[in-house]
């Protein structure tokens, strides 16, 4: 299958960085003005446009995942049982706030499109997890814990990657 035009398809899409000052412009443009060209050239480099996307999940007063739900989701995910796991991730999905779950099963759709494209783009499962894992889900204070966290944070998202319509599913 072939894109065209999607940049799903360009190598490390989420794993390569874009220019920073060129990102910061978007930032800038993004926060300060009613309308966005993004078809304008100089936001055709899809690194830019991933560059901002992370900056903006990584810049927000609390995560995605609120700081509320840290503690349960990495005990979730620690639970042995891979069913009882996927389920406990479904219910703690399904108790977040409406824009952070619907924000999530936006982003997480997106993610599932971008691993599709993994034979070109080089974004498996465990890629896409380890560059949006401690973006996504993080402590309100850092620990001397943030090593194992960071395991978790992308094991959750592999998880939820992997269990995408498990997770989102409305029964």
């Amino acid at each position: 299958m072939v894109c065209v035009c999607s940049g799903l398809d360009v190598d490390g899409i989420y794993r390569v960085s874009g220019n920073l000052a060129v990102i910061q412009r978007l930032r800038h443009k993004a926060d300060h003005e009613d309308q966005l060209d993004l078809e304008d050239g100089q936001w055709e480099e899809i690194h830019v446009i991933t560059g901002a996307l992370k900056l903006f999940l990584r810049e927000l007063p609390e995560p995605l995942f609120p700081f509320s739900c840290f503690d349960k989701f990495i005990a979730a995910i620690q639970v042995q049982d891979y069913s009882l796991r996927v389920s406990y991730m479904k219910d703690l999905v399904r108790s977040l706030p409406l824009p952070n779950h619907d924000t999530m099963e936006l982003l997480f759709k997106h993610l599932r499109r971008v691993v599709d494209h993994k034979e070109s783009n080089r974004m498996s499962v465990q890629s896409v997890s380890i560059v949006f894992g401690p973006t996504l889900l993080r402590p309100q204070t850092e620990s001397s814990n943030m090593t194992v966290h960071m395991v978790f944070q992308s094991q959750i998202v592999e998880l939820m990657l992997n269990e995408f319509q498990t997770v989102f599913s409305q029964s």
